[in-house]
């Protein structure tokens, strides 16, 4: 599984980023797909997860209503819409895969085997 992340960049806070994650070498709708970041100096963290074929979403509090993934099975992409940014969701965000056969939605790094290499998003004040 090869996963290439994009999108991030420098915006100011209230804004909005929409970071994308093609998937390759995979059946795509075999695997969840999730998002974590890693602010500087902290461990990397669990961000949103959606199901293999996007009936089912789960995000961290922090974002929750703020920030929806979605994906296309079509074009074996993911994606993150980050609305109403801050400073604080500052960090590397990186897209990741987990092959399943029935619908679990882990939260943990621990379960994925597949990861990209990491999009910089900047959150300025």
């Amino acid at each position: 599984v090869q996963l290439q992340a994009s999108g991030g960049g420098l915006v100011q806070a209230g804004n909005s980023l929409r970071l994308s994650c093609a998937f390759s070498g995979r059946t795509f709708s075999n695997h969840e797909m999730g998002w974590f970041r890693q602010a500087p100096g902290k461990e990397r963290e669990f961000v949103a997860v959606i199901s293999r074929y996007g009936l089912s979403t789960y995000y961290t509090d922090s974002v929750r209503g703020r920030f929806t993934v979605s994906r296309d099975n079509g074009k074996n992409t993911v994606s993150l819409q980050m609305n109403g940014l801050k400073p604080e969701d500052t960090a590397v965000y990186y897209c990741s895969a987990r092959a399943v056969r029935r619908t679990e939605m882990s939260t943990m790094l621990k379960d994925y085997a597949h990861w990209g290499q990491g999009t910089l998003v900047t959150v300025s004040s």
